[in-house]
Parts: C-alpha cells; sequence; structure tokens
C-alpha cells in the first residue's frame, strides 16, 4: 500500500512537470499543417485514467493554472481576458474575476474527471456480451474520424476540396469500423476505450470553453475579435467543428498509443481487470 501511493505520488509528479513544461514550450502543440493541435490535456487525461478521477481534478487545476499564467502575463491574444480573471476585471468588471475562473478553470478540470468514467463505461461494454454496443460503439468512432478528415482537408484545400475530403473520410472511417470490428479480446476493448477517453477529454475541454466564452463573454468576445456579436457563434461553431475534433481525433490516438504502454505497467485505476 505504502509503496502504491508513493508510485502514484511520483506519477502525479511526472504528469504535473509534463504539463507545465508543455504550457511554457512549444511542445504543447502539435503543428498539422492548417492546425496547431493542442496536446496540453494529453497528461491530464492519462492521469485521470491511471491515477484516478481525484488526482485526474487536480492535474486539471494545473492545466488551468498554466493557461491563466499564460494568458494574464503575455496576453498574446487579443481574447486573452476570457482566461485571465485578472484582465477580465478590466474589461468588463468585477463579474470577469467569476466568468473568467469558471472557463479557465472548470472545463480543465473537468477534462481530469470525464475520460476516466468514459474509458470505465465503454471498456464494460465492449466487454459484455451484447455485440450491438460494439457495432455502435465502432460506428460512432468510424462517424468521427470521417467528420474529422474531411473537415481537415476541406480546410488544407481552402474549401474546395468537398469530394476529396468526403472520399478520403469515408474510407478511413470504413478502414477504422473494420478494424475496431476485427479487434476482440481484452487488448481491442482495452485499446478502444482508450481512445474514446481521449475523445472525450479533448472535446470536454472545447466544448466547455467555447460555450462557457459563448453565454459568459459574447459580446466582450465579439469586441475583443473585431465582429459583429451575432457572428461569435459562427466562430466559436467553427473552433468546435475543425479545431475541437481534429484535436480530439489527435488525442484519442496518442492516449490510445501511449495508454497501451502504460497499461503494462500500471492498469488503470480501479479496474481489476
Amino acid at each position: 500500500m505504502k509503496n502504491e501511493k508513493t508510485y502514484e505520488l511520483v506519477l502525479t509528479a511526472l504528469f504535473t512537470a509534463i504539463i507545465v513544461i508543455m504550457a511554457f514550450t512549444p511542445l504543447g502543440y502539435i503543428p498539422l499543417v492548417v492546425i496547431n493541435a493542442t496536446v496540453i490535456h494529453i497528461p491530464v487525461i492519462l492521469g485521470a485514467l491511471f491515477l484516478g478521477p481525484k488526482k485526474g481534478a487536480f492535474l486539471g487545476f494545473v492545466f488551468g493554472l498554466t493557461s491563466f499564467i499564460n494568458n494574464t502575463f503575455k496576453a498574446a491574444t487579443a481574447s486573452a481576458f476570457v482566461f485571465s480573471p485578472v484582465l477580465a476585471a478590466n474589461v468588463v468588471g468585477v463579474s470577469g474575476i467569476f466568468k473568467s475562473t469558471y472557463i479557465c478553470f472548470v472545463p480543465r478540470i473537468l477534462v481530469g474527471i470525464i475520460p476516466y468514467f468514459v474509458y470505465v463505461l465503454i471498456h464494460k461494454l465492449l466487454k459484455g456480451e451484447q455485440k450491438v454496443w460494439k457495432i455502435v460503439i465502432n460506428a460512432a468512432a468510424a462517424v468521427i474520424l470521417f467528420i474529422s478528415v474531411r473537415a481537415f482537408i476541406n480546410r488544407l484545400m481552402d474549401n474546395t476540396g468537398g469530394m476529396a475530403g468526403t472520399v478520403a473520410g469515408l474510407i478511413l472511417g470504413i478502414i477504422l469500423f473494420v478494424v475496431l470490428t476485427a479487434a476482440v479480446g481484452k487488448k481491442g476493448a482495452a485499446s478502444t476505450a482508450l481512445a474514446y477517453a481521449g475523445l472525450s477529454g479533448a472535446f470536454t475541454n472545447t466544448l466547455f470553453v467555447m460555450s462557457g466564452i459563448y453565454i459568459l463573454y459574447k459580446d466582450a468576445y465579439a469586441n475583443a475579435l473585431g465582429v459583429a456579436g451575432d457572428a461569435v457563434i459562427d466562430v466559436i461553431m467553427g473552433v468546435v467543428s475543425f479545431n475541437g475534433i481534429v484535436e480530439a481525433v489527435v488525442a484519442a490516438i496518442l492516449i490510445a498509443g501511449v495508454g497501451l504502454v502504460l497499461t503494462r505497467m500500471k492498469p488503470i485505476k480501479g479496474l481489476n481487470d
């Protein structure tokens, strides 16, 4: 028991260090030609899986804290105030302290909680006897990949590659569905569940942050971007439908790959199989 607690403490410190390094260096982003995919949430998701949701929430708080520091002291963009209670107080008044605290910390803390329960749920469904759940889960993964590939190619070709993106997305989606369906046994269930944990973690960050911006900062965000208030929803949907999906797929791939390696040394927290 003592060795287990020491091991988890060391692993928590390691993930914390990785988050800090990623946050303050270019290592937190993967250049993908038309987008720099954020991967700072990867150690948070891994921490949630291998250390449990409590320590995952702590790692999510660290992620939020680095975001607060970066946006407060660097303020690289005009909209940095949405992640900085200090800057927000100057932009919208005292209410901005609470609004930006929510946007900066709550979504990131949830990134350290939700993926764990998604993994447990998907893993149990895939290990169960009902094959219909396996088909549904695999089909959902294929659809997500199709949407991501299509959006990526369209952006790469300046929205002129609709048919190419659709065809490529369909082919890769079908291939993924076949591969996941063919994958049987413990490893197949574990890798698929890990991929969904990665997807859920990335989507949690994107959806909660962007919805928070729209609900709490619609007008101020529009002014910062120099667009009409009614255009904010289009900007946000663009981020969610492109950046969010691409980053989610990247997270799924990384979490599945790294997670399978780590499970050889340490099982997922709370699972006996």
